[in-house]
């Protein structure tokens, strides 16, 4: 086992290191799943240990619910048209996507709703580990999604000549106070996540964490955030739980999950493309500046970008904040209601040996 993940974690950091320090957003997790997936279709044996998986999704709720400042609550309060269409588009690509994959791809019903969850990748996939829905097509649709938005999203506004080189932000000097509030945020969040996780909610444990850790930020009680080494760390341990599910996978099967990708996300463009216009005649709001607040991709890229761009960061981040919040609200809710009528198909059901360190 110790070799199986020290190889699996060394691929997993190579490729994200590789991706992260281009400047891909999103790199640390798209790049480590797709060597880690490599690897895993070139007949690999990849595995992530359980322990280490609760930890890594632990982290990633503390790291989702330290967005969630005072200053992003008083500028969803600035902002509450531009929010509404905002949660409307989301629904509406939810749904407008989930209905192509199950009429177009034959999808079930739970599988094709977590794979069109708008910017909800890491979220939809500890859910879809959980309830059992097929994870390998959720993680190519949702994952060619990010990449998609990494290199479409700043190339196109650079053909606008609107982009500039984003750097990343240096992390904040540790002192005592910090690490004070790092021990009542660990506390908080690990128990956030027990309790969830033994109410079986779906993604118990990063939700359990993403809510701790959102209430203490957002009502100010702390304001110290995991380094981003800790999060890309984070990230590229995900990234190597999500590209081991690759295994034994046929290539026409990937094939098939590719076209599945873009055709769904290619209706998503559109429902943001007429949303995003309304807004930008409506409110009279830049144009760059809604497209990277309505784009389903990581919070922390779009905020970078943002910045690189001398955009309103409490513009883009309360919209992504709300975005986030809204999806990972919305879909247990809604895959409590379906998960027993889920019914994936023979040819891409998930081997016994390759289940989810939280399927119990």
């Amino acid at each position: 086992m110790f070799r199986r993940t020290a190889e699996t974690l060394t691929l997993a950091a190579a490729g994200g290191i590789a991706f992260g320090l281009t400047g891909v957003p999103g790199g640390y997790l798209s790049g480590s799943i797709l060597v880690v997936a490599a690897a895993a279709l070139a007949g690999r044996p990849m595995l992530v240990p359980v322990p280490l998986a609760r930890v890594i999704f632990v982290l990633l709720g503390i790291w989702l619910g330290s967005v969630m400042t005072p200053d992003m609550l008083d500028g969803m309060a600035k902002y509450p048209v531009s929010i509404v269409v905002l949660i409307v588009a989301m629904t509406c690509i939810g749904v407008a996507c989930a209905i192509y994959l199950q009429i177009v791809h034959k999808w079930d019903r739970v599988s094709a709703y977590l794979a069109s969850a708008p910017g909800g990748m890491s979220q939809a996939l500890v859910v879809a580990a959980e309830v059992g829905a097929d994870l390998r097509a959720i993680a190519i649709v949702q994952s060619m999604r990010v990449v998609i938005i990494a290199v479409g999203l700043p190339s196109g506004l650079s053909l606008l000549g609107l982009t500039s080189q984003a750097v990343r932000p240096a992390g904040s000097p540790m002192t005592w106070a910090s690490l004070n509030e790092f021990a009542v945020l660990g506390v908080a969040a690990v128990v956030g996540a027990a309790v969830f996780h033994r109410l079986r909610f779906p993604g118990g444990l990063m939700f359990g964490a993403m809510f701790a850790s959102g209430v203490l930020h957002g009502t100010g009680l702390v304001q110290a955030v995991l380094p981003w080494w800790a999060t890309s760390t984070a990230a590229i341990a995900l990234g190597g739980i999500i590209g081991a599910r690759f295994a034994n996978m046929p290539m026409r099967l990937f094939a098939h999950f590719i076209g599945a990708a873009v055709g769904s996300f290619a209706v998503a463009v559109i429902i943001v493309a007429l949303f995003g216009a309304a807004v930008v005649r409506w409110m009279d709001l830049p144009a760059a500046e809604v497209m990277i607040a309505f784009a389903p991709g990581s919070v922390d890229a779009m905020m970078l970008l943002a910045l690189a761009l001398h955009l309103d960061p409490v513009y883009v981040g309360a919209h992504h904040v709300v975005r986030i919040f809204y999806v990972v609200l919305a879909t247990p809710f809604m895959v409590q209601r379906e998960a027993g009528k889920v019914k994936t198909p023979a040819d891409t059901s998930v081997p016994e040996a390759m289940q989810s360190p939280l399927d119990e």
